[in-house]
């Protein structure tokens, strides 16, 4: 253990006291005593300048009863984990007749009572986990700490922040969505399992005043269904439903129903990327089955349509000349890889609806689009035009509104980044805690 370093007269007055170690700690009103480095990493011990103070109750001038230590956790510095010791001062009061016989020093600011964590180390291992995509254990290691002390620090803050309803004000625009949030036992928590693999998170999706989607993930509730969505929503309350105008979501009728029963008033937008993605999925499907009728075996290297199939997921506006001229190699190599060719123009059309910047232009080709694919012989395609017709209100809203559910798949990227950095998560009041956090 080295020997402590005093800048400072620890009892000294004020004008002994070191600007330049004051300043490096950084908290306002406190001075620097000494600072002891060790194995463990760096002690700092501060204290508040001398003066007079009145007793709390009744302001009569309190006389000293000398020092105690109150050691804390703050913020790591020079890459080691840091404690703060207060050395608070505590005194007397000369009042008889006060009820009060003695105090001592408190700051909210440095550290609320009987708290074992400088609040400013609080606000910054919440600040990592929001915005740096830090782990809980990423900052244990760096103050020093167990898994379970760092979380036992950070939780009531994150538990405060999701009872707070004001998140819910002002959402205009509402998307849902689902993910996995463990593959493991279904059983419910109390039986010893996790419950539902699946979660449904809502997103606000509202634009701000730059016409900018900002969005935020609202909740987490477990489950995928009509009953997960619908009892959220009305859990929210009418003053909440009322204020949504446009819900966005993907092709699952689970969630459509609880928007038409809880969202009467909103318009329902079936999402881009999943209705591009499903005339992206019959070009794999009718170049499998056609690759599989004329050859008699899966792709293989050398196999014009295989040597394409990257390709033939891309939109067509962003073809190079190479690009282009391979897929034509490939559709005019056998006779039978026509249908292929049919089917990559279909899903371009579909793609080419999304990409006019007169949505009046986009509609005319999605009417167009609902009319010819459900009558069209590739069977494929045919599926897709009465999927999209029996969704025809939502499909086409897209070109009245504008409202996508990028913003929700943006959110969904980040609770999986940060459900891959954690490597796993075992309680899900925990994760929602910290998902909400991210959001």
């Amino acid at each position: 253990m080295n020997h402590p370093t005093s800048c400072c007269r620890a009892q000294g007055p004020a004008s002994d006291y070191c600007t330049n170690c004051d300043l490096l700690v950084g908290l306002e009103g406190y001075h620097v005593l000494d600072v002891e480095r060790g194995q463990d990493g760096l002690v700092v011990r501060v204290e508040s300048p001398p003066g007079p103070v009145g007793c709390p109750d009744c302001g009569v001038r309190a006389s000293s009863r000398g020092r105690r230590e109150h050691r804390l956790v703050d913020i790591p510095a020079f890459g080691v984990p840091v404690r703060l010791v207060w050395v608070k001062r505590t005194w007397a009061c000369r009042e008889v007749a006060c009820s009060r016989r003695s105090f001592t020093e408190t700051d909210e600011h440095l550290a609320p009572p009987r708290s074992t964590w400088t609040t400013r180390a609080r606000s910054w291992a919440v600040g990592q986990l929001r915005r740096e995509h830090a782990t809980v254990h990423g900052l244990a290691r760096q103050l020093g700490l167990g898994w379970d002390t760092v979380w036992s620090g950070v939780e009531p803050i994150l538990a405060v922040a999701a009872a707070d309803e004001s998140r819910f004000t002002g959402v205009a625009i509402l998307g849902v969505d689902e993910h996995v949030w463990h593959h493991v036992s279904t059983k419910a928590p109390e039986d010893g399992g996790r419950g539902p693999k699946e979660l449904t998170g809502m997103v606000d999706l509202t634009c701000d005043e730059n016409g900018q989607v900002r969005a935020r993930l609202l909740d987490l509730v477990p489950g995928r269904s009509k009953k997960a969505y619908a009892d959220w929503l009305t859990e929210r309350g009418g003053g909440f439903t009322a204020g949504v105008k446009v819900a966005t979501l993907d092709p699952f009728h689970g969630y459509k129903a609880a928007i038409d029963d809880e969202l009467e008033d909103a318009t329902a937008v079936l999402d881009v990327f999943h209705v591009v993605a499903l005339g992206t999925k019959c070009v794999d499907e009718v170049r499998r089955r056609v690759q599989q009728a004329t050859t008699g075996h899966r792709g293989r290297k050398g196999d014009p349509l295989y040597g394409i199939q990257t390709i033939l997921r891309a939109g067509a506006e962003n073809l190079t000349d190479k690009q282009r001229a391979r897929i034509e190699r490939a559709f005019a190599a056998r006779p039978e890889h026509e249908v292929v060719d049919l089917t990559w123009q279909r899903a371009q059309q579909l793609r080419a609806a999304y990409k006019q910047v007169d949505k009046s232009e986009g509609r005319t080709i999605a009417e167009r689009i609902l009319a010819i694919f459900p009558s069209c012989p590739i069977p494929e395609i045919a599926r897709l035009g009465r999927t999209l017709r029996k969704w025809k209100e939502a499909f086409l809203a897209y070109f009245t509104t504008g409202a996508t559910n990028g913003g929700t798949e943006a959110i969904n990227g980040l609770i999986e980044l940060h459900r891959r950095l954690a490597r796993r998560f075992k309680n899900r009041s925990n994760y929602r805690l910290r998902m909400l956090l991210i959001g």
